[in-house]
């Protein structure tokens, strides 16, 4: 059982205390966090409390983090393109259309149920069993590299990497309307959209969020770009894109369809990562090319 003490700051008073948790221990997914505090696992200056207590300054907040539970998600055997594998983590090259981890209406065919059967079940317990090694992940309909890590210690190994953001990763993308600068940084906090659910959005109380964009080519009326992400939010690229008037092509949630293109989701490759190896200290490097989909509206753009 992992244990871990925090003494609230002044940046964390006035928090929901699963807000501040999930500030502070960004490994675990917030829903875990929030069973964590129902089953009393949480203790502020010793007391039990619920999710909605708002924690203040000085608060001394105790949380203990239980054994990972027996692992119940099937396992199937779905083809997966590895790029690398030891031990210690695995890396994937997802392809577009395929969920990340199980979930309501999606208890299927996901990575995780294809990691399952390839891995043997030899996935890092600390997401839970609903999301066995998931350190990132990216969208459904987002291609491209991801790590996933077999150990609890190579979990905690990159989940740090991300929240240091020493971890890089970098995404391709096409974009609609021209950006006329060569590169663009977009700082501006992201969190659940205050009326529709499925959407993140730019909102003042919302988690730092940090996105670099390089031009690569300019169209008559879209662009393609490489974005760096400093940060890791859900939705990131999607929701800056669309913040600053230039949303993904295809992206149905945040603009609207690429009919034009014949589009099964957004125009957005996760092209590369870099990290430290959890065990050997090798600094790695992982890249894939955007998929033919991809190309083939790049070259769509330029007849």
């Amino acid at each position: 059982m992992d244990h871990f003490l925090f003494q609230v700051d002044s940046e964390g008073d006035g928090l929901r205390l699963d807000q501040f948790l999930a500030s502070m221990m960004e490994t675990y997914s917030r829903s875990f966090l929030q069973k964590c505090i129902k089953e009393q696992n949480v203790l502020v200056n010793g007391l039990a409390k619920k999710n909605r207590y708002v924690v203040k300054e000085g608060d001394l907040i105790d949380v203990e983090i239980p054994e990972p539970e027996h692992l119940e998600i099937e396992a199937q055997n779905i083809p997966i393109h590895i790029l690398f594998e030891d031990d210690h983590l695995v890396v994937i090259n997802k392809p577009q259309n395929m969920v990340v981890h199980p979930s309501a209406g999606h208890w299927k065919g996901t990575l995780v149920n294809a990691l399952m059967f390839h891995c043997k079940g030899k996935l890092s317990g600390i997401n839970g069993m609903i999301r066995p090694g998931i350190v990132h992940r990216i969208d459904k309909d987002t291609s491209g590299v991801l790590v996933v890590a077999k150990t609890d210690q190579a979990h905690r190994s990159l989940a740090a990497q991300l929240a240091d953001h020493s971890m890089k990763r970098s995404y391709e993308a096409v974009v609609r309307g021209v950006i006329s600068e060569s590169d663009v940084t977009i700082d501006a906090p992201i969190g659940r959209h205050p009326s529709q659910r499925k959407k993140m959005a730019v909102v003042k109380d919302g988690k730092s969020a940090i996105t670099h964009i390089h031009v690569i080519r300019r169209y008559d009326s879209h662009t393609h770009v490489k974005a760096e992400l400093e940060t890791g939010r859900t939705h990131q690229i999607r929701v800056h894109m669309a913040y600053i008037g230039h949303p993904i092509l295809g992206d149905e949630l945040y603009s609207r369809p690429g009919r034009r293109f014949n589009l099964q989701g957004q125009v957005l490759h996760a092209r590369k990562i870099e990290f430290t190896h959890p065990a050997t200290g090798e600094w790695m490097h992982f890249e894939t090319p955007p998929p033919g989909d991809f190309l083939k509206v790049l070259t769509s753009l330029d007849e």
